[in-house]
């Protein structure tokens, strides 16, 4: 079991920097997502360290060994590939012993390690079969199996899951989550989707063009967004971005204008965003805190707007609606029974409990900067 540590890690290529002074410590038995776009640095990280790609700067530490010029095979790491990279021409017992028998492992240890694992993870009835005989879902176990079999201080999972089809990707997060709290092994993995992200990590490490934005908890990540990236980037669909400006109204109430609309900021949320009147800031309400006026839940703090509809996908469970007004383009999330049709104008409730205030220049949160300043106080 080790915790792993980078260290002002920087990555080049030429003359592109890919990964830009990285800071980031991942416990002990912990599992660490890292999630962003393609081509974020995501997986470059991951190569790095697993020694597959050379550090330009920094450092790597896996427990308290600096690994920066430590081989693969020696970093008691093991990697799980988005190809599964199972050699054809070998059974599945076979390539799940390949590494132990590399390392020149006894084989009665080798035989107990893999069909204890085949057993785990419900594949011991494939262990004479070849990649060729197996489903997408059957060579992901094996990818994984011949990982757990080498018993190492860090699992790596690049993408594992990329070639499932939706329902086998359900299944597949939640086998990895209970695999993680059984093996109580520190698990780092990669994925460009944030929903494999949200329901899998402890924490989640943000990246965008090769910068940390935010670590976080799902949780945290989804309440309080560092930046409009990570507000942005975290939940489905996106949340909904106003240019606005932050005003003085009547009897000290606090206004966002933004163009379209006026809302008066809850007495209760002011205090972060006083400093700021006057000034133009970035409003931003996820589709979920936009409901059909209808059919608002209980206890939240609404503001009323309308606005055109445009596009309707009913998804069965809620409805998806695609809204203008004022020339601006904007998502809800509402309760299915809406009577919203299209060509229509639809009255929407905003859940204020929840929106979100980011600076125009920096791009930051001012909550959530507001909060930060207020516990190094």
């Amino acid at each position: 079991m080790a915790s792993v540590t980078f260290e002002n890690i920087v990555k080049t290529f030429g003359d592109v920097t890919v990964i830009s002074d990285l800071n980031l410590e991942v416990a002990d038995k912990e599992f660490m997502v890292f999630v962003g776009p393609s081509g974020c640095g995501k997986s470059t990280t991951l190569r790095m360290l697993a020694g597959l790609e050379e550090i330009s700067d920094g450092r790597i530490m896996i427990g308290d060994r600096v690994v920066n010029n430590v081989a693969p095979k020696d970093r008691d790491i093991a990697m799980v590939f988005q190809s599964y990279a199972l050699y054809p021409h070998m059974t599945v017992f076979d390539n799940m012993a390949f590494g132990l028998r590399l390392r020149k492992t006894p084989k009665q240890i080798i035989e107990e390690r893999v069909n204890e694992a085949a057993k785990s993870l419900g594949i011991e009835h494939l262990l004479d079969r070849r990649p060729r005989q197996l489903s997408g879902g059957q060579r992901q176990r094996v990818a994984v199996g011949r990982a757990i079999v080498r018993e190492p201080a860090v699992f790596l999972m690049d993408e594992p899951l990329s070639n499932l089809d939706a329902k086998l990707r359900v299944e597949a997060r939640s086998f990895i989550s209970k695999l993680h709290q059984r093996l109580e092994t520190t698990f780092i993995y990669v994925t460009h989707d944030q929903v494999e992200a949200m329901t899998m990590g402890t924490r989640i490490c943000v990246l965008n063009a090769g910068r940390l934005q935010q670590v976080d908890s799902p949780f945290d990540l989804y309440h309080n967004p560092y930046n409009v990236f990570v507000g942005g980037f975290i939940g489905s669909p996106s949340m909904n971005f106003y240019d606005a400006r932050l005003e003085e109204g009547e009897n000290d109430a606090l206004t966002i204008d933004t163009g379209v609309f006026k809302l008066d900021v809850p007495p209760s949320k002011a205090a972060p965003f006083r400093s700021h009147i006057g000034r133009e800031v970035i409003f931003g309400v996820r589709p979920e805190d936009m409901h059909d006026m209808d059919y608002q839940p209980p206890g939240i703090i609404p503001a009323q707007i309308e606005a055109n509809v445009e596009v309707i996908e009913q998804m069965g469970n809620e409805m998806i609606i695609y809204l203008e007004e004022g020339g601006k383009n904007f998502i809800a999330r509402t309760d299915p029974r809406t009577k919203a049709r299209i060509g229509g104008r639809l009255t929407l409730a905003l859940n204020l409990d929840n929106m979100h205030i980011f600076d125009r220049d920096t791009e930051i949160s001012l909550a959530y900067e507001s909060k930060h300043e207020a516990s190094k106080a």
